[in-house]
């Protein structure tokens, strides 16, 4: 007879989940909201949701790790011009610079490992 076991888990719907102001980086930004689901400032790791408001713009930053994300609703527009579309599956790696904006509004799941740290919009 197999044995049941714990199973220790968070599921979120990004639809219906509790976004607080965003800041990770240290300044409040009242344009970002996030959901964490396992960032931990401990590691500078984790995943965790965002929503850009129309007109968002994320801090210019450099990573650490990878960052990982899925975008789930709406556009985002990096620095260089690149446009992300819903279902658009990204890995930006360790050493990559940038910031991103949304026109329209846009959420987002993301997977950062190793953090990283806020640059000027010079060094891109």
């Amino acid at each position: 007879m197999a044995t049941a076991r714990k199973v220790d888990r968070t599921v979120v719907n990004y639809n219906d989940a509790d976004y607080k102001v965003y800041s990770l980086q240290g300044k409040p930004q009242a344009d970002l909201s996030w959901h964490n689901i396992s960032w931990s400032d401990e590691d500078n790791s984790g995943f965790f949701l965002i929503k850009f408001e129309p007109g968002g713009v994320s801090i210019p930053h450099e990573h650490l790790g990878f960052e990982e994300f899925v975008v789930l609703e709406g556009e985002l527009v990096d620095h260089d011009g690149w446009i992300y579309r819903p279902g658009d599956c990204v890995s930006l790696s360790k050493g990559s610079r940038h910031f991103t904006r949304s026109e329209t509004g846009a959420k987002v799941a993301v997977f950062v490992r190793g953090g990283f740290k806020t640059i000027d919009a010079s060094e891109l």
